[in-house]
């Protein structure tokens, strides 16, 4: 999910927005449009519509918080967060490692549906305050739900959904929060990460696959409770079942690579004595005399024994062939000041994480200034394919 847009920041954590995100914040909105429409008999469409976008923009917003809260409880246990995503199935909040003990990964994952369910009952609460009591509405809920204001209506709508929200996630299946919950407990339990991921995500699978059948039996007509029937309900139940699933299957193998790269150090893998070039070297000799009949795709930049940048065959593209001869090894480079490194002591963990995170191939491995090697993203796959038996236990 690193195809959409940028909105902002929130206590330092980069918000973003992915494209499949504007495809649930249209069907929202026309379907609240229908919802309040049929409600409210007397309400003109300007004001359904307008309405329903609001309620649209503050549902997301909810869920904003929701991942907001996991994020800065993470950031309170020390794990760092490059972003929050919201996307096709709500939001999603980048933890740039696993936490390090089951309470935190109990607190990080409790607090997500708390939020939500704390702002939805404080949203009921406030609207049960300003109509009086709730006797007529549990007698009649369509008649009482047509005498709100817009604003009450909103609220109410608002806070049901986040009482939805909240209590959606704490489903066990992992890695939803309510998954993420089990697995805590499992983890205390059995005292091993791996194994209490792998139950975990065993859960999460199976509820996946209910889903799944679920949604393809509403799809031909059979009703099921809170879910209701119909080709669209189960289409989405069932889609909803297949993402789960993925997600479940992905987060176990995440968990294995980190297990396999634990205790193993970046100098086992690194690639020692990498090709290096001057910053004054041509794109023209850099093509000739390093890349060809090389495998290489990246080369540290040394000037007078110090670390001034890397180039690699991304750089090359963007320069057209005619400047070649013209075009220096420093102008196409990226500066060392942008870089980020590892160190040769560093667990191979840890540098597949700043790989990851930084979005590149490869790192420069430095001890006190000095360039001693290149971690490239190929050979930890590599070295994740030799022990691919250990991945498939």
């Amino acid at each position: 999910m690193r195809s959409g847009f940028r909105v902002g920041k929130i206590f330092g954590i980069e918000i973003r927005v992915d494209w499949s995100w504007l495809v649930i914040l249209l069907l929202v909105i026309w379907n609240l449009s229908a919802t309040f429409g049929a409600i409210h008999h007397d309400w003109r469409t300007p004001l359904v519509w307008g309405t329903s976008i609001i309620a649209a923009f503050l549902f997301f917003a909810s869920v904003l918080a929701h991942e907001l809260a996991h994020s800065l409880v993470a950031r309170a246990r020390g794990i760092p967060v490059r972003d929050i995503t919201l996307f096709l199935f709500g939001g999603v909040s980048d933890l740039q490692r696993e936490p390090a003990s089951p309470g935190a990964e109990f607190l990080i994952a409790i607090v997500g549906p708390l939020t939500s369910l704390v702002l939805g009952g404080f949203l009921v609460l406030l609207v049960g305050a300003s109509v009086g009591p709730v006797q007529d509405a549990v007698a009649d809920p369509a008649q009482a739900a047509a005498q709100l204001n817009p604003l009450l209506t909103l609220l109410v709508w608002l806070g049901s959904i986040n009482i939805t929200l909240g209590l959606f996630n704490m489903i066990p299946g992992f890695p939803l929060d309510g998954g993420r919950v089990l697995r805590s407990i499992l983890w205390a339990a059995t005292g091993n990460l791996r194994r209490a991921t792998r139950w975990a995500a065993g859960v999460g699978q199976a509820l996946a696959w209910v889903m799944i059948f679920g949604g393809i039996t509403m799809a031909f007509g059979a009703r099921i409770p809170f879910f209701g029937t119909g080709l669209g309900g189960g289409l989405w139940l069932a889609f909803i079942g297949w993402f789960l699933n993925s997600a479940s299957i992905q987060s176990y193998q995440q968990v294995v690579v980190h297990d396999i790269l634990a205790g193993v150090p970046v100098s086992r893998m690194m690639r020692q004595d990498p090709p290096i070039c001057q910053p004054a070297c041509t794109i023209a000799s850099l093509v000739h005399e390093h890349i060809l009949g090389t495998d290489a795709r990246a080369f540290p930049v040394v000037d007078a024994g110090r670390i001034v940048g890397i180039v690699t065959l991304d750089d090359v593209r963007r320069v057209v062939r005619e400047a070649w001869d013209t075009t220096s090894v420093g102008d196409v480079m990226t500066p060392a000041s942008r870089l980020v490194v590892v160190t040769p002591e560093e667990e191979a963990s840890q540098g597949l994480e700043k790989l990851t995170s930084a979005d590149v191939r490869q790192l420069l491995v430095v001890r006190d200034g000095e360039l001693v090697g290149l971690l490239r993203r190929v050979d930890v796959i590599k070295w994740l394919q030799l022990h691919a038996e250990s991945m498939r236990g």
